[in-house]
């Protein structure tokens, strides 16, 4: 499981980092502690005046409603930090206001100048007198060219747990392998309130922003690579300030860009026809789908419907906003059923029971997504002798604050034989109509059986 470092979003990943904090207070308590390395201290010592705070307060109460962290990238205040640190006030801006806190307590205003909702990024600009020169990172040349050695001492800064600005020394392991999103795969200690925080190397020059971690892993977090930090840097150099009315537009349209290359991507990487007893089925050749697989054949008393099945989905997370965590996710499953000992009807009762427990899978929850609309029918096999009846389930629902977005889930069962049935189900996050009605078609034309094997 993938979660953000912000507060209001992770009160299981807090649980956990407590009692990793106080581990970590006792190993290094005096006459047993490893030190930082000196070069850890010449950096941070150089990087705080650079480094921010960000909150998100409420203005109703003035408090804090999220933490992360920022740093500044030019002289003239522009900072950067995550998207979901500044969610709550680019989508609410009459109930949220951004504020920032430098290491020398110092305080201020932000305003929104860029978002980047597909690498979680965001540039701000700290409220000073025009004539404000601010201390400011670098980027590193080689980070920016993707051309990192795997293996090289990183450094990561923030704020965690509103605790105080440290540093965090790791490891750069490349990019994530199996994820159609450009991630750095950090092995670090990163931890709430630092999201937005910047990694640099030992020049103390931004290799990545830190933005999330696994929970149930050891020291495996993630950055935003820092060509995209870079690159969004330079177009808000050249931007006013962000007005609210534009920024639901600039997110839609950041994600429908995206998908356009997602789905041409996976056309281009192609599909297999996966085996599932006498039946066919579709999976993508791409190298970002990742497959798992389950039975139950090996359970006692033996069971009397043998379930094989298959599991293949992308580890897209686009953040959108408090109810929207997931968009861009694609899954594809398939499970296969077949009768041990029942009677056709049994059977067909098995099968159905089954089908009944796919549940609707989406990106998010809550007030900001309809109530799901679902469509039950009947596909006819008669056009091809080698297609399936199928009893179909397609359900829909949209994003409220995103205009022209949805959760898509497609869900089909085989109706042509008494003792085996193939299950199969297609679900994508964040997508658009035309998007899901053509991953629809394409996914059911390719769901085939194969009666000579009998």
């Amino acid at each position: 499981m993938r979660v953000f470092m912000q507060r209001p979003v992770l009160m299981l990943c807090l649980c956990l980092v407590a009692g990793a904090a106080r581990a970590q207070a006792e190993a290094v308590a005096p006459g047993s502690a490893r030190e930082l390395s000196s070069a850890a201290e010449q950096i941070f010592k150089a990087a705080q005046p650079r480094l921010l705070q960000v909150r998100t307060l409420l203005r109703s109460t003035q408090k804090q409603a999220s933490i992360g962290s920022g740093f500044i990238v030019d002289a003239r205040g522009l900072a950067i930090t995550n998207y979901h640190v500044i969610s709550r006030y680019a989508l609410e801006p009459e109930t949220y206001r951004l504020e920032y806190a430098a290491a020398d307590g110092a305080s201020g205003a932000l305003r929104l100048y860029a978002i980047d909702v597909i690498n979680d990024l965001a540039v701000v600009r700290l409220e000073a007198p025009q004539q404000t020169r601010f201390a400011a990172f670098e980027f590193d040349a080689s980070a920016t060219a993707g051309k990192l050695t795997k293996g090289e001492r990183l450094f990561s800064m923030g704020n965690p747990l509103d605790m105080g600005f440290g540093i965090v020394e790791g490891t750069y392991n490349g990019l994530v392998e199996k994820s159609y999103q450009a991630q750095v795969h950090f092995t670090g200690a990163l931890n709430p309130g630092m999201s937005g925080g910047p990694v640099v190397t030992r020049k103390n020059r931004v290799a990545g922003v830190n933005v999330s971690k696994r929970i149930g892993g050891d020291l495996v977090s993630f950055l935003v690579p820092a060509e995209a930090a870079h690159r969004l840097l330079e177009q808000a150099k050249k931007r006013e300030e962000m007005k609210a009315f534009a920024v639901r537009e600039e997110i839609v349209a950041q994600v429908l860009r995206w998908q356009e290359d997602f789905f041409s991507a996976l056309k281009a990487q192609g599909f297999r026809q996966a085996v599932f007893g006498a039946y066919r089925a579709p999976e993508s050749k791409a190298a970002w789908f990742d497959c798992w697989s389950e039975t139950n054949s090996d359970e006692r008393p033996k069971p009397k419907v043998r379930i094989n099945g298959s599991s293949c989905g992308t580890d897209t997370g686009i953040y959108l906003s408090n109810d929207v965590h997931h968009a861009g996710n694609a899954n594809i499953a398939h499970t296969h059923l077949k009768s041990v000992d029942l009677n056709a009807v049994q059977f067909a009762r098995a099968v159905s029971d089954y089908y009944g427990t796919l549940r609707f899978s989406g990106s998010g929850y809550g007030s900001g997504i309809t109530v799901s609309d679902c469509r039950e029918d009947f596909l006819s096999g008669a056009a091809d002798p080698q297609r399936p009846v199928l009893r179909l389930t397609w359900c829909a629902r949209a994003y409220r604050d995103f205009p022209g977005l949805y959760d898509f889930s497609l869900a089909a069962v085989t109706q042509d034989r008494e003792d085996e049935a193939l299950v199969s189900k297609l679900a994508m996050a964040g997508v658009s109509f035309a998007h899901a009605i053509a991953m629809s078609r394409e996914f059911l034309a390719m769901l085939k059986a194969e009666h000579d094997l009998d």
